[in-house]
C-alpha cells in the first residue's frame, strides 16, 4: 500500500496572534508546516484525487489572518478544516514557529504543533 504525503514548509506570514493585548497590536513573524498523509485513490493526475497544495494553503492563510490568543487555536482550526475539506487524509501535523517572540533573551522562535491520525474505518 502507498502513503501519499503532501506538505507545505515554512510558509511565512506576518500576523498578530497572541495572549497579550500588545502582541495583537503589534504583530510577529510566524512560520508554518503543514503535513497530511493519505492513501492514493483514482488517477494520479486528477488534482481531485489528491490535497491540492494550493488550497491546502487558502486554509492556512484564513486561520493565519484570524486573530487568536493562542497559536494552539490556530493549529486546531486549521487541521479541522483540513479535515471536512479531504475527509480522505489519514494523519495531519501543523506547527507554527512565533518568530523572535518578545519576552527577555534572544529567542529565535517558540513553537506549537498538532499531530492528528484519524481514526481507521475501512481496515488498511
Amino acid at each position: 500500500m502507498f502513503v501519499q504525503t503532501i506538505a507545505l514548509r515554512e510558509v511565512k506570514f506576518y500576523a498578530f496572534h497572541g495572549f497579550y493585548p500588545q502582541e495583537q497590536l503589534t504583530g510577529n513573524h510566524f512560520l508554518v508546516d503543514v503535513e497530511v498523509d493519505f492513501v492514493p485513490f483514482g488517477e494520479s493526475e486528477n488534482l481531485k484525487q489528491t490535497v491540492n497544495y494550493e488550497v491546502m494553503n487558502t486554509i492556512v492563510a484564513k486561520h493565519m489572518n484570524q486573530v487568536q490568543k493562542l497559536l494552539e487555536t490556530v493549529v486546531k482550526n486549521i487541521i479541522e478544516e483540513l479535515i471536512q475539506t479531504y475527509p480522505y487524509i489519514r494523519t495531519a501535523t501543523v506547527g507554527i514557529k512565533k518568530l523572535h517572540p518578545p519576552m527577555p533573551g534572544e529567542i529565535g522562535h517558540s513553537f506549537v504543533q498538532l499531530s492528528y491520525t484519524f481514526p481507521n474505518q475501512d481496515g488498511i
